[in-house]
């Protein structure tokens, strides 16, 4: 509801009409969304907490809607969608008192109304997580706008996704470009753009993908009187991209102390990450979890990585983006010494010409194949074809050593027994359930060794593929998704 005209008065000795107003129509019309500023919160003498104070382009277009026809004194917009439009008139006696006439205009769709507004930055289709978060959510019957921010478009316009592509149900998908790479410029935009579209999405929930789209969930989640789901995907302020910079450093964790607290509900990816967030905030611990894939296909049929593979070899695959401190140079740097397999890198980045050029030089380029990336809902198939998962993650920062990579659970569900590095939380998958070995990070003589003993024993490896339905007794993905739902239940109720 917009209030407007000669009802409400900002003089203090109006606020009791003011307040009985206000009161009839809220008793009347519990579902009532009352849009409004700060000039009718100061009017009726109420707290922010009794309004709904929504982005100025839904103030604008109700005030619109109560410029249309004659004496308008109220317009309010209920339930949706669809919306309401209503007409109110306060006829005032003498006495002090007065009544309310309402008489609906029109059904509208004035602004699309959700349940959750998802947030996030980054490429979509690859992001399994996020994924897998959307079709829960699509599945549970809510309707879902996602609003993903992508860096280094050319222009910057906004387009709107292809929902249908992705088999997301309930899902409207838009995607802002951000010109800016990195730096203060890039937060700065990103943030400015991501703002502005969320603010245009009125939702009872807000899930923010990561600390760069947090502040602006917080923003609207504010403008709307809505709920907030902060998903912390990594730790930011001890990414690879801050080492050595410690002013960026203090921003991210500066940035991440005042938004945090904020949040109505708190996710992750890990059970360390999740231990230094609650002592490090003093926030309640955060619920964990864990990126397993939402479960294995009844029927998965193994789709050959690449057609002229010797069948009579061992595979090893690396699926992922090939980058920096991912022990991508170090595997191909042991192929040399590890005799009857070959080497697949599965996905993108910016080493794949760099390796290609590394492993023709040590000359062995016919045993290491590069594939490009596959969708997230095809890629258990792909990964069943191999022989063995790896993924040698360097310690070269605190989120690189709490890290439990989305790789690691998608190889043990296509029943990959794994070479990993020995890092805490993936030494909790691997080494109780003995499905791999794991080997010192970024020692490339330890990986060479963990690769040799891995492809030359056949009942080594059977040993392992054997034990890997004991991983998911204990990291369940039927629990993951549970408490997932369990937690936005709450927070919808």
């Amino acid at each position: 509801m917009h209030i407007q005209g000669p009802m409400f008065r900002e003089k203090a000795r109006h606020r009791p009409r003011n307040k009985h107003c206000l009161n009839y129509l809220t008793s009347k019309f519990p579902r009532l969304t009352i849009l409004t500023g700060p000039s009718e919160r100061r009017a009726t003498g109420l707290t922010k907490p009794q309004f709904s104070a929504y982005s100025p382009a839904q103030r604008r277009g109700a005030l619109r809607l109560s410029q249309e026809p004659s004496r308008p004194e109220v317009v309010a917009l209920q339930g949706g969608p669809p919306c309401y439009a209503m007409r109110a008139f306060f006829n005032p006696s003498p006495y002090g008192s007065g009544s309310f006439h309402l008489l609906p205009l029109f059904s509208v769709h004035v602004r699309d109304r959700f349940d959750v507004a998802f947030a996030l930055h980054g490429d979509l289709p690859s992001n399994s997580r996020a994924l897998r978060q959307l079709r829960l959510l699509g599945d549970a019957g809510l309707r879902v706008r996602v609003v993903v921010a992508v860096s280094g478009a050319p222009d910057e316009t906004e387009r709107p996704g292809t929902p249908d592509l992705l088999d997301l149900p309930g899902a409207r998908i838009d995607t802002i470009f951000v010109a800016a790479q990195s730096g203060p410029p890039f937060f700065r935009e990103l943030h400015r753009r991501m703002r502005r579209a969320l603010l245009e999405t009125p939702a009872r929930a807000f899930h923010a993908s990561g600390l760069y789209v947090l502040p602006a969930a917080q923003a609207a989640a504010r403008a709307c009187d809505a709920r907030v789901v902060y998903d912390v995907r990594e730790l930011y302020p001890h990414v690879p991209a801050t080492v050595g910079k410690p002013w960026a450093r203090a921003f991210w964790s500066l940035l991440e102390r005042r938004y945090i607290r904020q949040a109505d509900a708190i996710l992750t990816v890990g059970d360390a990450i999740a231990d230094r967030l609650s002592r490090t905030y003093g926030v309640a611990r955060p619920a964990v979890l864990y990126n397993i894939p939402l479960g294995k296909p009844a029927s998965l049929r193994p789709i050959p990585l690449a057609p002229d593979l010797d069948p009579g070899v061992v595979t090893i695959l690396h699926q992922g983006n090939m980058m920096k401190a991912r022990g991508c140079e170090q595997l191909v740097a042991a192929m040399p010494d590890v005799e009857g397999a070959a080497l697949v890198f599965l996905g993108g980045g910016p080493l794949r010409l760099p390796l290609a050029e590394q492993a023709a030089a040590l000359g062995i380029a016919h045993r290491v194949r590069f594939v490009d990336p596959v969708p997230s809902d095809r890629l258990l198939e792909h990964t069943a074809s191999a022989d063995l998962g790896v993924t040698p993650l360097q310690d070269t920062c605190l989120n690189r050593r709490f890290a439990l990579p989305n790789k690691l659970f998608e190889y043990l569900m296509a029943g990959l027994p794994v070479i990993a590095s020995d890092l805490p939380e993936i030494r909790r998958v691997v080494a109780p359930h003995d499905v791999g070995v794991l080997c010192e990070p970024g020692n490339p003589s330890a990986l060479t060794d963990a690769l040799r003993r891995a492809v030359a024993s056949e009942s080594l490896r059977e040993r392992w593929r054997r034990n890997i339905p004991r991983v998911f007794e204990t990291f369940n993905p039927d629990s993951v998704s549970k408490r997932f739902m369990d937690i936005y239940e709450g927070l919808l109720r």
